[in-house]
């Protein structure tokens, strides 16, 4: 889970300001002791942490916190918005060129996902309304080329190559000439990464630079990498000038250090996060909405954002009849429980629920297998089967079984989670209940 060790400590923190009845000065630097060792654990950069640390105590002990009815909810409220304001405050959009192609440079070591995020910016883009292309600059590294063909290949992106005998400033100058005559609105240059940063590097991503004049440089760090990420962001920036980070891998950051770090050491934005291996898993980053995972408030509108994208809407209304009917079939389980699956990782969206902090998370066994079994188990029986389960008698469950790789007990227990869940839903039938339903943006879970 994202930024886990952090969040646990942080929320621990929370929980004893928040039942404490008055709050002393004592107190806040008691909390304050606590937050300073939970940042630098989770890698976040020294002075980071000492003017975090210290804006906070400034604010906390504040007459108007201090005398207020609820200090310990105040202090947590300022936590939040100082933490929000350390990752950069509001979300940094993209610019574009006001005459296309609008030009992404993108840059950083190898290793850190460099690649795969001009893909996923490639697909992000699309999904805008853009007609990007994907450019391959990297002469260098084996298979880079073939990669990144493979990757627009995947999402029907189509790739501008020269080989790798050829100057990366005329592959990226040919590549915008290519594009104008095609009339592509987005040119993304993937461009060659060292193991570390050193003047050949440094020397040829300048010439890039200079030869085609991006509209924005971004620079891919991996999360995971913690403080390095940091110290590359402030090499890559103090000698590029670059316009905003993409942070990889971030699913798999449990400390946070780098998306903590980066834009007060760089003064830079966190542009974008990868947050998964699929080429759909590139979101913009919100600070405040990273500020109240990380507390344990939730992040109740990425889960909605991610349910619009995954849900159809008029499946949805169809699904609301149904239910206020009880014509609710295993066809529509299995219906949902795909569309559920197209959001992402289970316990990835479960951490967006408010409320749901870190041990709570750990009880919590997200079996995906399991998914995958009800899946083989419903698309083994017939439709007639799926309209109506109280037909399947044992010689058809013996046939289901056999026919989904699973047992009869399985079969067994999975009729019988639906009869209970179909129960469970006649609560749902009442048109007050279903309006609530709707106000979550479409989103209808299949439990």
């Amino acid at each position: 889970m994202v930024f886990e060790g952090l969040s646990e400590k942080l929320q621990n923190v929370i929980k004893k300001i928040k039942s404490a009845g008055r709050v002393t000065e004592k107190d806040v630097k008691a909390m304050m002791r606590e937050v300073r060792m939970a940042l630098l654990e989770a890698d976040v950069n020294y002075k980071v942490v000492k003017d975090f640390i210290s804006s906070v105590s400034e604010r906390a002990v504040g007459q108007d916190v201090m005398e207020s009815l609820t200090p310990g909810q105040q202090i947590i409220k300022i936590v939040h918005e100082e933490l929000i304001n350390l990752m950069g405050g509001e979300v940094e959009k993209l610019t574009f060129s006001s005459s296309p192609p609008t030009v992404y440079m993108m840059v950083g070591l190898q290793g850190a996902g460099k690649t795969t995020a001009s893909g996923k910016l490639a697909n992000y883009l699309r999904k805008q309304g853009k007609k990007p292309l994907l450019v391959a600059c990297d002469v260098y590294r084996p298979a880079a080329v073939k990669q990144l063909q493979v990757l627009g290949k995947q999402i029907d992106i189509p790739v501008f190559e020269m080989g790798t005998g050829t100057n990366p400033v005329n592959i990226a100058k040919k590549a915008i000439e290519h594009a104008q005559s095609m009339q592509l609105d987005v040119v993304i240059i993937d461009t060659a990464g060292r193991l570390h940063i050193d003047e050949e590097l440094m020397h040829e991503l300048s010439n890039i630079k200079n030869g085609v004049n991006p509209q924005e440089i971004l620079l891919v760090v991996d999360s995971m990498t913690g403080q390095d990420a940091v110290n590359v962001a402030a090499s890559f920036n103090e000698q590029l000038d670059i316009n905003g980070i993409i942070l990889t891998k971030l699913d798999g950051d449990t400390r946070g250090g780098a998306a903590l770090s980066t834009k007060a050491v760089t003064g830079k934005p966190v542009k974008f996060a990868g947050t998964g291996e699929k080429l759909s898993d590139l979101e913009p980053f919100h600070p405040d909405r990273m500020a109240s995972r990380i507390l344990g408030m939730g992040d109740v509108l990425t889960l909605i954002e991610k349910a619009q994208q995954s849900f159809d809407e008029k499946k949805a209304l169809e699904l609301e009849k149904k239910l206020r009917t009880q014509q609710f079939t295993l066809e529509d389980f299995l219906e949902q429980l795909q569309q559920l699956k197209s959001m992402g990782p289970l316990n990835q969206f479960l951490g967006m629920i408010p409320g749901m902090d870190n041990k709570a998370m750990k009880n919590i066994q997200v079996d995906e297998k399991q998914m995958v079994y009800i899946e083989a188990i419903i698309q083994s029986m017939t439709k007639l089967e799926r309209i109506n389960p109280s037909i399947i008698n044992s010689k058809r469950r013996q046939r289901i079984a056999k026919g989904s790789g699973t047992s009869i007990q399985q079969v067994n227990q999975l009729l019988k989670q639906f009869e209970s869940m179909k129960k469970m839903m006649k609560k749902f039938s009442n048109p007050k209940a279903m309006k609530g339903m709707r106000g979550l943006g479409g989103f209808k879970m299949p439990f």
